[in-house]
């Protein structure tokens, strides 16, 4: 008994040991800045909330990732992190914050999972370093707060990847299958983006695995087989239903989820060809430098005339719209202007960029004296695994012709964990050489710095100086006090190593927890003094950073909206196309809906989805008590219009052109079987995403009643703005 008493006792000291009691705090860092006030977010994105109140109706709903309870349309993507979603909100009841926790809780898990992934082979310290650094950069914790599917999507890349190393540390072949069908449970989350880190599992899985190159080309290919199967099992299944058994694919051209995954969401993702018009032609756009002079000459012309800053607002808002697909390679929702530098400009860098020059130093340091044909060190074979990642991701972001500065987040693990096992491998060959090695940990801290005050500069009027001078200051400081110090071994040469740290991590800390502060955007997700607004860059003198708006956006039937403000941002009047901002995986910023919005929320809870959205409740009641069994509470032109109606009542409208208002799913023979049927009698069009639909939008005016707007607008001094007047409200019966 007392030899199996001594043996529970080591055995619990063992596993306290375990514990490694620094970790705590990051994790509790992570989780502050996970969740945190996500409570507030009433709607999340809307567009993906309206899928999961419509998917907790069906199971028909919930396998097809429907849009709206009907089942007319899917949302842009696939199901599996919907899935996910739908479930949290069937345990805990349907809110913004049960949506958002899934993804809340991956970001968390994505930090343990880095600390595992580098504490085994480079250290302790090099884990709590890339778990911190992981936790602290902004990106991360801006997408983890909302309903937007890339925290669950680097999440289960990471649980690949661990899979992956222990494949190679066992030699099991079971671990290589695990690994690369995870890849493609990830494919069903975002498509083609889940392939990006394909490269280096290929890379890593040749290097590493000690077995003969015949095992490792037939396992790789039946590993690669059976992800490829995974990753089309549901398009599959989906592509062989019947069209009129199933919604329609939503943001494809030929109803198809293969034609969406290497399609919209797949190379036109490259080319900057995302326009869901069919059209695959690219227009001139404006520059982000031009974009930026002729906002900044709105903002100092703010006390104008009402109708000459509208007019302002309206040319900058046309020159920005102008490449298909809400996306251009000029920088539209400042993503910069591609080549070899763009993840050092404005709208990028802060996002994810902060620890770049000190992760090529720590790439440099790493690889140090490494002989191309081996043999190669544990370490050097993971870091091998981190640069295979790193560096095809960072080319396609440095050259892609559409993406939102959120997709940035496949970044943070290879960075994260470069900035960990760099910072020991440095600081290791600080103590103990005398040849260039030794100055790569000083270098690295200068050149840090030097681009930490590069990224805050813009932000001067928003944060001050005195942020920006001290890192700066400290950063020169400390690089050159240790550079004098070298290979002096005493305390205070360690406390100043880790003071260089902690400087280096303190302007990214205070930029994650910007969404808190001032508040985020859950349709465009970006961190910044100005992540309520979900476009980057800094603050205009014009826009309030708190407001949770597309700065200041007020579309029709507000209820505080004034046609005249100059705070308003009015979307250019033109064709179908030129006045529709489509964001993939967020809502369209269609100016005339039949929702209330405001630059603040009237309660306390922020209706996000990119602006506070709030369902016009004259025009619910009119709907409702007009409604004669119906199947559509109501048909309009897109997703926007309709989402906060459907997470509202839960009851079924009818996007009629999908996500954007340009997927060819309607014809006027359908429409008319349809309205014949009684399942649709009221449309609301506003002019705008006409696309594909223009035919079906031209027969509804001409064969349909227009209702009086005194019977359904909230009020009558709502100013209605746009590039067609006023959005109508119309009834069409026929015999």
């Amino acid at each position: 008994m007392k030899h199996m008493n001594s043996e529970v006792k080591e055995e619990r000291t063992s596993n306290k040991k375990r514990i490694d009691l620094f970790l705590v705090p990051i994790v509790l860092i992570a989780a502050f800045l996970s969740l945190f006030k996500i409570w507030t977010d009433e709607y999340a994105n809307a567009y993906y909330t309206a899928a999961v109140k419509s998917m907790l109706q069906s199971f028909h709903n919930f396998f097809y990732a429907s849009f709206d309870p009907g089942g007319y349309v899917t949302i842009d993507k696939p199901p599996v992190v919907f899935w996910i979603q739908t479930i949290s909100a069937k345990i805990f009841g349907f809110h913004g914050w049960s949506v958002i926790l899934p993804q809340a809780l991956a970001g968390i898990g994505s930090v343990l999972l880095l600390y595992v992934l580098i504490k085994r082979t480079f250290g302790v310290w090099a884990g709590r370093f890339a778990a911190l650094a992981m936790a602290l950069t902004p990106i991360v914790p801006a997408v983890s707060r909302t309903n937007n599917i890339d925290s669950m999507l680097v999440f289960t890349l990471l649980l690949a990847t661990w899979m992956l190393f222990r494949a190679v540390r066992t030699v099991k072949f079971g671990w290589v299958l695990a690994a690369f069908g995870m890849i493609g449970v990830a494919f069903n989350m975002k498509m083609l983006q889940a392939y990006m880190v394909l490269p280096a599992f290929y890379v890593f899985y040749v290097v590493a695995t000690k077995i003969t190159w015949k095992k490792k080309i037939a396992f790789l290919t039946t590993a690669t087989a059976l992800m490829l199967a995974v990753s089309v099992s549901w398009a599959v299944v989906v592509d062989s239903t019947s069209a009129d058994k199933r919604p329609y694919m939503g943001s494809s051209q030929t109803n198809s989820v293969l034609e969406l995954a290497f399609g919209y969401n797949g190379i036109n993702r490259l080319t900057g060809n995302t326009s869901v018009t069919g059209s695959s032609h690219k227009q001139p756009a404006q520059t982000e430098q031009q974009t930026a002079s002729s906002e900044t000459k709105q903002n100092s012309n703010s006390s104008a005339d009402s109708s000459q800053s509208s007019n302002q607002r309206k040319s900058s808002f046309s020159q920005k719209m102008q490449a298909p697909g809400g996306g251009n390679q000029n920088g539209m929702f400042n993503t910069g202007n591609p080549g070899p530098f763009r993840l050092f400009q404005k709208g990028l860098s802060d996002q994810i960029s902060w620890l770049l020059p000190f992760v090529i130093f720590s790439i440099v340091g790493l690889f140090a004296g490494v002989k191309f044909k081996g043999p190669y060190t544990a370490k050097q074979k993971e870091s091998l695994f981190w640069l295979a990642w790193l560096l095809p991701v960072a080319v396609f972001f440095s050259i892609a012709g559409f993406f939102h500065q959120y997709y940035l987040i496949m970044l943070a693990p290879p960075i994260a964990a470069f900035a960990g096992a760099g910072a020991v491998a440095l600081w290791s060959m600080y103590k103990q050489h005398n040849d260039w090695k030794s100055w790569l940990l000083p270098g690295g801290i200068l050149t840090t710095a030097a681009l930490q005050v590069y990224i805050m500069s813009p932000y001067v009027s928003s944060i001050g100086v005195a942020p920006i001078a001290g890192v700066g200051a400290l950063g020169v400081i400390l690089a050159l006090v240790l550079a004098i110090r070298k290979q002096r071994k005493n305390s205070l040469t360690n406390y100043l190593g880790a003071a260089a740290m902690v400087v280096l991590l303190a302007m990214p800390a205070y930029w994650a927890m910007t969404p808190i502060i001032y508040g985020g955007n859950s349709m465009l997700p970006s961190a910044g003094p100005d992540s309520s607004s979900g476009m980057g860059g800094p603050p205009s003198k014009a826009t309030n950073s708190k407001q949770s708006g597309f700065n200041g956006m007020q579309p029709p039937g507000s209820s505080s909206g004034n046609s005249s403000s100059n705070n308003q941002m009015q979307p250019p009047s033109g064709s179908s196309n030129s006045g529709q901002m489509q964001m993939p995986g967020g809502s369209s910023n269609n100016s005339q809906m039949p929702n209330s919005f405001s630059s603040k929320s009237s309660s306390s809870k922020r209706k996000s989805g990119g602006m506070n959205a709030e369902v016009n409740q004259k025009l619910l009641n009119y709907l409702t008590k007009n409604n004669t069994g119906e199947k559509y509470l109501f048909a309009t032109t897109d997703s926007t219009s309709a989402a906060p109606y459907i997470i509202k009542t839960g009851k079924p409208v009818m996007a009629m052109g999908g996500f954007s208002g340009s997927d060819p799913i309607l014809t006027v023979s359908k429409l008319k079987a349809m309205i014949k049927k009684g399942e649709v009698k009221y449309f609301y069009l506003s002019g705008m995403g006409k696309g594909g639909q223009s035919d079906v939008i031209t027969w509804i005016k001409e064969n349909s009643k227009e209702i009086p707007s005194s019977k359904w607008q909230s009020t009558s001094s709502s100013a209605q703005q746009g590039p067609s007047g006023n959005g109508t409200l119309y009834e069409i019966t026929l015999k």
